[in-house]
């Protein structure tokens, strides 16, 4: 079935407006744009997960938007086709002892850092979610509320979201009681009460409940 004619045209123009950013940059001369985000960083147990993605601007993919916005189901076909159209990709993860140890916003840039190393094509411009500024060598601009408004930084956030929600469903088999294939991690009511039953486990971030411990 055909979207109406009114409707083609309202999703075009919303797929036009996430590209602005990376056809501004590309205009500057830095064709191979990167977006950059991160999932888990408030959660109780588990890892921050970032993924950098370089994204064709020729072949662009209906849907892709901040993945907090996006049902499970729906995340999964889009990340599918991101694997399958994206120049380059990588996802990288940052675990508990460590975040622990440097804490969530450094852990999350050298996430972020990592995952961008980790291209197999290098990109020439760096779009990162929020306000993190990254220790690389390579252009970068940072983008409030990127996820939603950066075609690439969205395509991101899908990726992370994704590979992340898979990981806690793993875990909730390895670590069974604190339901982190419902809560992925994070301090839901019914986790929080179990980490008092129980105490914690190994894929918890100490940091994050020791007032509970």
């Amino acid at each position: 079935m055909k979207l109406p004619q009114r409707h083609f045209k309202c999703a075009m123009k919303e797929l036009v407006e996430k590209l602005r950013i990376e056809e501004g940059i590309a205009a500057q001369g830095y064709p191979l744009v990167c977006g950059v985000d991160e999932v888990g960083r408030g959660p109780l147990a588990g890892p921050v997960v970032c993924a950098a993605v370089i994204m064709p601007r020729s072949d662009i993919i209906d849907g892709v938007d901040d993945s907090k916005k996006l049902t499970a189901k729906r995340r999964e076909k889009l990340a599918s086709l991101i694997r399958e159209k994206a120049i380059a990709y990588a996802i990288c993860r940052i675990e508990p002892q460590i975040i622990d140890e440097i804490n969530i916003l450094q852990a999350t840039r050298l996430c972020m850092k990592n995952a961008v190393e980790s291209l197999s094509v290098r990109p020439d411009f760096v779009l990162t979610d929020g306000n993190m500024t990254l220790d690389i060598t390579i252009p970068q601009k940072s983008v409030i509320g990127g996820d939603a408004k950066c075609y690439s930084i969205g395509a991101a956030s899908i990726l992370a979201k994704v590979y992340r929600d898979g990981l806690m469903d793993e875990y909730d088999v390895q670590y069974p009681g604190y339901g982190f294939a419902s809560n992925k991690g994070y301090g839901s009511a019914a986790h929080i009460a179990a980490i008092k039953e129980r105490g914690i486990c190994p894929i918890h971030r100490r940091s994050f409940t020791k007032k509970w411990v």
